[in-house]
């Protein structure tokens, strides 16, 4: 089980393979205080969650996908995670394709996609498993990298057979039922087991009163919920849910919810399932067969009307939708039922986990910010999580970031659009801070192209950066390249949508801060400058070879967000940690090689360009430690670059840097 010691913090974040931790700090030094996790959601196990949202009366949803056939169809996958995922699902489930290699490490397999939807997407994630073609050995093997890899619920199923008729497996299992008992037997409780019903019975059943006798099999043999086969009337479902209370089933059962998005998906989906249409459904669909806008909006609100009469029902706590990898049918019938949530209060200011190691994580340094995939991927093998404080640094056990292929980490965008975006040709490095500012501002760049992300941020601006929009304009165009920032924030509610997070009742606060790369030319005055500033002001700048000037304690985390709650001690999520700057230092300057600079032909003059960027310029962030007054950064660039135009030379400390 995870180890939810107090002493999270650095110090115990990971072990090497001797079991002996890379701290040699003493037990009394590598104390910590402990603070309650922020949100229970994040901590309850699924059947948990459930029971509560039962109790509560609150309906919930969930999503179905399945894993796509092609590496860029994966990448497109997470980022539709991530789109639909903010509209507060309960958990979603990727479904199993024996053919597809279900189980391996490959990214189009159903084990990676649900693996990274939990561990990057911060989804509570079932992940389908068949008795198809698969020995006990290997059903076994299956579960103990599901459990390695965080996932903790399994759909149990039979599943389809390959060919037209079912073929035992020997040494394997040819019903539900007996995986169900398999993997209580060698998991225990670990994991939460779903199990599917049929609202007509199972096609293969023999009789529909025989098929809810194996389904109450399933459920007395460990299943704690039930998700049901599609269906199209609502009276076809409440009638299976009353049959199922009548012979002791308990548990919570889920409706199966398809919005018909096209008459071609709809047949196919229906083949498959061997359901009947009903005679109504297809009287409106056979005349407007070639019309998919007039189906999708028929499909819609057959679904809402069905949905609300559910849910008036009092016999539905929760809807499950076979989404088809779509998005936009789904949204609008949950958008319809009032189901959508999108609360712009988030937990915490970061994306989140669903690992179950890391549910009680609640620091972070704040140079991930905009790549928490990339931070999760590289503290993947820590043992603990910070908890209430980040404490001293001491040596960090950062893993290396060189899979910049691996698709939860590329780019959503492809090669193409990046260089419309970035420039086919860069004629200097003005065209680079253009690229930056055109970011900024939204404004089409030269080719009639807005430029949505950058290689530090592959999301468009986010709305507390909005907040900062016309003062990263003005600096960007001269060149100092932001990357990451946050305004000074003095007690504003944790309601508020655009810099709130945490529970309801709270107040948050946030120093200014500014993290940008730069010229050494532009460094140079810029130290000369911030001695007026201290200590009011901290700083680390540091080039690519890892030559760091800085005013901070070498070793003392700053902390530059935290938050005030009813009944809680204080939280501070992010920090500016001078040791995993330097971390964040390898990958950021990387980032202009491996995202950039390689869209270009090698000894192209674009390619030049971002290499001479790489290779000589600085990465600084500074943090305005007087969070209640105005933010003092801006005018710190203000007399950097009247420093620059005035005629006296002030070189000394620039040189000192630069020249090493």
């Amino acid at each position: 089980m995870v180890n939810q010691r107090a002493d999270v913090g650095w110090q115990s974040s990971k072990s090497d393979s001797s079991g002996v931790s890379n701290s040699g700090e003493s037990s009394k030094e590598s104390s910590r205080c402990s603070t309650p996790v922020l949100d229970a959601d994040r901590t309850d196990r699924l059947r948990d969650k459930m029971k509560r949202r039962i109790e509560s009366g609150d309906h919930w949803f969930s999503l179905e996908f399945f894993p796509p056939r092609t590496a860029s169809g994966a990448v497109n996958l997470i980022s539709r995670f991530d789109r639909m995922g903010s509209g507060g699902p309960l958990f979603i489930d990727v479904t199993w394709h024996p053919a597809g290699d279900p189980g391996s490490d490959k990214e189009t397999s159903s084990m990676m996609i649900a693996s990274t939807a939990v561990n990057y997407c911060g989804l509570e994630s079932v992940l389908h498993l068949t008795c198809c073609n698969q020995t006990k050995e290997k059903i076994t093997a299956h579960l103990n990298k599901a459990k390695r890899l965080g996932l903790k619920n399994i759909m149990a199923l039979r599943g389809d057979p390959i060919g037209e008729d079912w073929v035992e497996e020997d040494g394997g299992f040819n019903y539900a039922t007996d995986l169900v008992k398999h993997i209580r037997c060698e998991f225990d409780d670990y994991f939460d087991i779903c199990v599917a019903g049929y609202p007509t019975g199972h096609p293969e059943a023999e009789s529909y009163d025989n098929d809810l006798r194996h389904l109450k099999e399933k459920v007395d043999a460990g299943a704690h919920f039930i998700v049901t086969q599609l269906f199209f009337r609502a009276e076809t479902f409440l009638r299976f849910v009353k049959n199922c209370r009548a012979i002791g089933i308990t548990c919570p059962i889920l409706p199966g919810i398809f919005p018909i998005q096209g008459y071609h998906s709809l047949r196919q989906l229906v083949k498959l399932s061997k359901l009947e249409v009903p005679e109504e459904i297809m009287q409106v669909i056979e005349p407007i067969k070639d019309n998919d806008a007039a189906i999708r909006s028929y499909g819609i609100q057959q679904a809402v009307e069905m949905c609300k009469v559910l849910l008036a029902s009092g016999e539905v706590p929760g809807l499950h939708f076979y989404t088809l990898n779509r998005e936009v049918a789904t949204i609008e019938v949950l958008r319809q039922l009032g189901l959508w949530a999108e609360d712009p209060r988030r937990p915490l200011p970061w994306a989140v986990s669903a690992h179950p190691k890391r549910k009680v994580e609640d620091v972070r340094p704040i140079f991930w910010a905009s790549r928490p995939k990339s931070y999760i991927y590289r503290t993947q093998d820590w043992d603990d999580f910070p908890n209430g404080r980040w404490g001293n640094s001491s040596s960090p056990a950062f893993g290396e970031l060189t899979d910049y292929y691996l698709f939860y980490l590329k780019s959503k965008s492809p090669k193409e659009a990046l260089l419309q975006m970035w420039g086919e040709e860069l004629m200097n490095e003005g065209s680079v801070y253009e690229v930056f500012t055109n970011y900024i501002t939204g404004q089409t760049n030269p080719s009639g192209h807005k430029v949505m992300c950058l290689p530090w941020n592959d999301d468009p601006l986010a709305p507390e950066t909005n907040l900062l929009k016309d003062e990263l304009e003005k600096v960007n165009r001269r060149g100092i390249l932001t990357i990451n920032s946050q305004p000074n924030i003095n007690g504003k509610p944790s309601s508020d949508p655009i810099v709130g997070w945490g529970p309801a009742g709270g107040y948050v606060f946030q120093k200014a801060y500014l993290e940008f790369f730069t010229s050494s030319e532009n460094v140079t005055a810029l130290l000369q400058v911030l001695k007026k500033y201290e200590p009011r002001v901290n700083y680390h700048i540091v080039n690519v070879q890892g030559k760091n000037i800085t005013n901070a304690h070498e070793m003392q985390p700053n902390a530059v967000t935290w938050g005030i709650f009813p009944g809680r001690e204080i939280i501070q999520p992010t920090v500016v940690d001078p040791v995993s700057f330097m971390y964040w230092k390898d990958e950021a300057f990387a980032l202009w090689i491996e995202q950039w600079a390689k869209l270009y032909e090698d000894e192209s003059p674009s390619r030049m360009i971002i290499q001479y960027i790489h290779d000589n310029y600085f990465l600084v962030n500074l943090v305005d430690n007087d969070f209640p007054l105005d933010s003092c950064l801006w005018q710190v660039i203000e007399d950097m670059f009247a420093l620059l135009d005035s005629p006296r030379e002030t070189q000394e400390e620039g040189n000192q840097l630069t020249s090493g």
